[in-house]
């Protein structure tokens, strides 16, 4: 056998290893040239569209970008939600969710996640004259109605703690937003990243926020879960971009710099 032939099976052996060690999504996306990342593009400071320009900005459309650069692919979004989470992911609509999931133990029956990098507790958004709700101990009262977007871990959570008020779930095109405007709720429940939204953008807005951190939930990027090498790809990713600064910078440009977990 000549040096060339034998160079050749080695090389050949060595791009089949890494073929069958790539994992299922990698090697679609090394095949296609092409990211699939699902967001949720209401999510104000993660992944959110501009009703006006149409733009996309937040911290998950910067590291969304970073990774595609990374693994150098074109990059291309698939609306989603958190309703919509699982079956997006599982059938095969997009690669990653990248747009602040929150590590729950219903979620981690069905999807896989990275380590986190972010992470906040819940708080609750009330109107500037609310007579109702005026401190965080007033939610759990007679006569409340709280709101809470459905799908995301704050359902379940509200659900639980809450024993006098009653919790309605907003799903789509009824925003939580126009509820407490509309006075049909007496506030709604939400996290660090969207409360920016209404402080920065309505001044009818209140944050009502607990003394100690209400059921503080850690945030990663969601995969499926028969895809280990797919899953340590993007844990390395978010290992990279917290060690480089980029996640630093990201969440700076996003106003979230208060919640990244730099470890």
């Amino acid at each position: 056998m000549t040096s060339f032939l034998r160079t050749l099976i080695i090389a050949l052996g060595l791009l089949t290893l890494a073929h069958v060690n790539a994992g299922p999504v990698a090697d679609r996306v090394a095949k296609s040239s092409l990211l699939r990342v699902c967001i949720w593009p209401d999510y104000y400071s993660i992944t959110y569209r501009n009703p006006r320009t149409q733009q996309l900005i937040g911290i998950d459309v910067e590291l969304s970008a970073a990774l595609a650069q990374d693994l150098g692919v074109k990059l291309e979004y698939v609306d989603s939600s958190f309703a919509k989470l699982a079956d997006d992911i599982n059938m095969n609509r997009c690669d990653v969710a990248m747009f602040g999931v929150g590590i729950t133990a219903q979620r981690q029956e069905v999807l896989a996640f990275s380590q986190p990098y972010m992470q906040s507790g819940i708080y609750a958004m009330v109107t500037r004259n609310s007579r109702v709700i005026r401190q965080w101990e007033d939610i759990d009262k007679p006569g409340a109605v709280i709101a809470v977007q459905a799908g995301t871990f704050m359902e379940p959570v509200m659900a639980k703690s809450l024993k006098k008020a009653r919790m309605v779930s907003i799903k789509p095109p009824q925003t939580r937003e126009q509820e407490l405007e509309a006075g049909r709720v007496d506030a709604f429940m939400t996290d660090y990243p969207y409360s920016r939204r209404l402080l920065e953008n309505a001044d009818w807005a209140r944050l009502v926020s607990p003394a100690q951190p209400f059921n503080p939930i850690p945030y990663a990027y969601a995969v499926r879960l028969d895809d280990r090498e797919w899953l340590k790809r993007i844990d390395a990713f978010v290992s990279a971009i917290k060690s480089d600064g980029r996640l630093a910078k990201a969440a700076a440009s996003s106003g979230l710099g208060e919640i990244i977990l730099r470890k």
